[in-house]
């Protein structure tokens, strides 16, 4: 594989941290950068339109960097970030200022044009992953949907990025990502794809 940009989205709790594990212990030669929450030096008490805007910064800007090398998996892009501030309102009742919801939006769709494979996990009843109420499971099932809704947006997308949605058990998600990650490098001439299993 050449150069190659994978971004790993999902809501909390969707199984991105094991899949991209598995992957980058097949794949050394991926850099496999961590959530972004994990980079935050502040101790946010609950999810804020403030955290979720950090951490889409944070997202974007590796996206961006040659500092980790031709080939990165990264646990999560600044669609994920977008989708949570965009799930904030019902969640929470406040909404985020038109004005940081623009300025998301422009640095999301800038940092996808340098992505060139977005896997998403969602969220399915065959293969449920529970949460705890401090987890806040309404929001996360809130930015599931919002996200699906999102990555069918091509002035997001991009024409670069080429889109999947995994689903499955652990070997499953990861034979289905090796496979797709394999054919955007042969320049499959299918851009967009759903893998079930």
């Amino acid at each position: 594989m050449g150069d190659m940009r994978i971004v790993v989205s999902g809501t909390h709790a969707s199984g991105k941290s094991t899949l991209i594990s598995d992957f980058a212990r097949r794949h050394p030669e991926f850099s496999a950068l961590p959530d972004p929450f994990e980079l935050l030096d502040e101790a946010w008490d609950a999810p804020s339109a403030g955290l979720f805007a950090a951490q889409l910064g944070i997202a974007a800007e590796r996206l961006t960097s040659t500092e980790f090398g031709p080939q990165i998996i990264a646990e999560r892009g600044p669609l994920d970030f977008l989708a949570y501030l965009l799930a904030l309102e019902e969640w929470s009742g406040t909404r985020p200022s038109p004005e940081l919801l623009e300025r998301s939006t422009e640095i999301t769709a800038e940092a996808m044009s340098h992505v060139d494979v977005l896997v998403v996990l969602p969220l399915t009843s065959a293969d449920p992953i529970q949460v705890p109420a401090e987890e806040h499971p309404e929001l996360r099932a809130g930015m599931n949907e919002i996200l699906l809704e999102l990555i069918g947006d091509p002035d997001l997308i991009g024409s670069r990025t080429r889109v999947t949605e995994i689903v499955g058990g652990r070997e499953e998600r990861l034979d289905a990502l090796e496979a797709f990650v394999g054919a955007a490098s042969n320049r499959s001439p299918h851009p967009r794809s759903s893998q079930g299993f």
